[in-house]
């Protein structure tokens, strides 16, 4: 029994830790997994392989959610993943990582759900990995859906779905340290609630950008990380510029007439930056047969 996957990361438009709800844009930084089980007596055992440092507490979790929900058999889990998104820089890692396991299993197990029950599994199994505050409903749709997303991250309900222009592209400036939101002290924004909810009130009326550059000023500034490469990118060119979750990562948002000016302004950074697209396309799985 073997399933595979492909999603994608995504980048905050507006960051949920302080008000419950968020906003996120997904971009083409892929994940894959594998998920084979082979049927067995006494208990699950797990096997795990990755090209990032994966914590392992969130690929169980994200297993037994599903396999909770298959019955009562036990297996032998073999689950391998497969990442271009870099860990602890705010560009939802955990959120792909998440989703594409549960999706390799479902696809394992030829299991069909509906897509927002296969996103809140993986948000439920990122929860009880505690490598989440919010549970990040609003990156993993992001994720899983691609496109623009809104959404109310206490409920578990999508306020507002749609593409995302596709004649975009989206750079990322990513800093040397990494940043995990499970070390992160929420105190630090709480304060925030109410300029972080007029970034969510412009998301909610479609100025994604104006939300986008608004949180992440916002961010950056109870965060104590510079603003600079974010006003570079926008005195550069870009339609908006700002912190992606609590960092370190950058993101900006341009046409493809102004990359060049905005990587140059980035250049003597430390660190790497990568430029990558908008994502509007859906996650993927499938079933293998072994045989």
């Amino acid at each position: 029994m073997k399933g595979q996957s492909v999603v994608h990361g995504a980048v905050s438009i507006v960051n949920a830790i302080s008000t419950g709800k968020g906003a996120a844009l997904g971009v083409m930084l892929k994940t894959s997994a594998e998920v084979i089980l082979e049927p067995r007596d006494g208990k699950n055992i797990y096997h795990f392989s990755s090209n990032i440092t994966q914590d392992r507490t969130l690929a169980e979790a994200t297993v037994n959610e599903v396999l909770d929900l298959y019955g009562k058999e036990k297996f032998e889990v073999t689950v391998s993943t497969e990442s271009e998104i870099p860990e602890g820089k705010g560009l939802k890692s955990s959120s792909a990582a998440s989703n594409s396991i549960t999706l390799a299993t479902l696809s394992a197990l030829c299991i069909k759900m509906e897509d927002t029950d296969i996103v809140k599994l993986a948000v439920n199994a990122s929860l009880k990995a505690g490598i989440t505050i919010t549970g990040a409903f609003d990156d993993a749709c992001a994720s899983f859906f691609g496109g623009f997303v809104v959404t109310d991250n206490l409920s578990l309900r999508i306020v507002k779905q749609e593409p995302a222009p596709d004649n975009l592209s989206i750079l990322i400036y990513i800093p040397e340290e990494r940043i995990y939101t499970k070390d992160f002290d929420v105190k630090t924004i709480i304060s925030q609630k109410h300029k972080v909810s007029e970034a969510y009130d412009l998301a909610c009326q479609g100025e994604y950008w104006k939300a986008l550059t608004l949180n992440g000023r916002i961010h950056s500034l109870s965060l104590g990380l510079t603003l600079l490469p974010a006003e570079d990118a926008i005195n550069s060119g870009a339609i908006a510029a700002g912190l992606s979750g609590t960092g370190p990562a950058i993101a900006a948002v341009c046409y493809q007439n102004t990359v060049d000016e905005i990587k140059e302004s980035w250049q003597q950074l430390p660190g790497e930056i990568k430029i990558t697209a908008v994502n509007n396309s859906k996650a993927e799985g499938v079933y293998l047969d072994d045989h």
